[in-house]
């Protein structure tokens, strides 16, 4: 069994992104979110900060560490730190909106990546 160090060396770009473990965040495709770009969603875990999701600026199935930004679930959607495109912004804020409620089970851990994944509804 690999302990958490021996994941940071595997998956680099997940242990940079955040300081949260990288087992404990779900990359949530465009497919899967009806988003442009890659979405990590995580529980709350030891964060001081209330519940965010990070949004990768690049399109597509990616997730590039040094291309993320964290954008707010409430009191509303709202780009905490970093550049996003304003048409990219409000298709995220329209995702949360739809979303909220599973998104913060998630990050309160009521709800567990199999709710997440099954409750999830993608923009159409």
């Amino acid at each position: 069994m690999s302990g958490f160090g021996e994941e940071q060396a595997r998956y680099p770009e997940a242990a940079a992104a955040s300081t949260e473990a990288p087992f404990e965040m779900a990359n949530l495709y465009p497919r899967s979110t009806g988003l442009p770009m890659t979405v990590w969603v995580s529980p709350r875990g030891g964060a001081r900060h209330d519940a965010r999701v990070k949004v990768c600026r690049v399109h597509g199935n990616r997730m590039s560490p040094d291309e993320l930004v964290p954008v707010s679930i409430r009191p509303e959607p709202r780009l905490i730190e970093g550049d996003l495109p304003p048409e990219d912004l409000a298709a995220v804020s329209a995702w949360i909106r739809l979303n909220e409620e599973i998104l913060l089970a998630y990050w309160d851990g009521s709800a567990d990546t199999t709710d997440l994944i099954r409750d999830l509804r993608p923009l159409r």
